[in-house]
């Protein structure tokens, strides 16, 4: 029969209750109850870069769960921020829009209108800008005549060059008529074409401009006059567009260019009747 041997367990580890007290007494919140250790702790995640130090004694945060506080705060305040400078920058848009506006109705000189050509100007409950190449020859109230140049380098054919200008070319001339001392704006429209001929335009998001020779294309003139009965007239008249220039824009309007002589003079017709039409629009009087 085999004997039991008794295993000796040998002395406890335990602490009494005292003796517990003492030893959490001299932990930090490192975690540690040594110094020297509690010291090159935090030297580590000083170096180390930790964000946060958990402390598990503390009644707090024992173990750093407000970080995804602090990260929603810091969210909601740079939204705030962003939508806040969004709002600022449409008033202050908005503010130098009016004032380019008003500079044209109320004072015209060169500065004023290259501002306005620079940053765009209010017209039909909308906005109008520019193209970012331009010149003013003459802005002078004393004379009553404006005339600027710019160059198209965003249009990517005649018809959408031709309609663009005529949409810019109105609004800069009605804005600077309102203005009782202007009479006459003059507006020149160039481009860029190259040895065959075709309109270039800037690629790449603009980066690349283009670099053919610059070319007239077409000419705006707008003019007021004033009747004997105190009536205003606003007249437009297109210049600059040569025959095969004129040919090629009924071309793109019609889809197909006129395939026959009888074509081309039923076109050439119907283009001189709205011609006609329009310029007798155009000096309607303004009420």
């Amino acid at each position: 029969m085999a004997k039991s041997t008794k295993i000796d367990q040998g002395p406890r580890t335990s602490i009494s209750a005292a003796e517990a007290e003492v030893l959490f007494a001299k932990v930090d919140n490192s975690g540690h109850a040594n110094e020297n250790s509690a010291e090159m702790q935090r030297q580590r995640r000083k170096l180390k870069g930790h964000g946060v130090e958990v402390d598990p004694l503390s009644s707090d945060d024992p173990s750093g769960s407000n970080v995804s506080n602090i990260i929603q705060k810091a969210a909601i305040i740079l939204m705030a921020i962003f939508i806040g400078g969004i709002f600022f920058m449409q008033i202050y848009v908005s503010h130098v829009r009016n004032a380019n506006t008003a500079n044209l109705s109320n004072n015209v000189n060169v500065l004023t209108v290259a501002e306005a050509l620079d940053r765009g100007v209010e017209w039909a409950g909308g906005f109008t800008q520019f193209p970012s190449s331009f010149s003013v020859q003459e802005a002078d109230e004393n004379s009553g005549h404006i005339e600027v140049s710019v160059i198209d380098t965003t249009s990517e054919n005649n018809l959408v060059c031709f309609s663009s200008s005529q949409i810019q070319a109105t609004a800069f001339s009605v804005n600077s008529l309102l203005n009782p001392n202007i009479d006459t704006v003059i507006y020149h429209v160039n481009v860029h074409v190259d040895d065959q001929g075709q309109m270039q335009k800037t690629s790449l998001f603009g980066f690349f401009r283009p670099t053919g020779d610059i070319k007239p294309f077409v000419t705006f003139i707008w003019t007021k006059t004033t009747t004997t009965d105190g009536q205003v007239r606003f007249n437009c008249t297109i210049t600059g567009l040569d025959d095969d220039l004129q040919d090629q824009l009924r071309g793109q309007i019609l889809h197909q260019a006129p395939e026959t002589e009888e074509e081309l003079t039923e076109q050439t017709t119907t283009s001189d009747q709205t011609a006609a039409s329009n310029r007798n629009q155009a000096q309607e009087p303004v009420s």
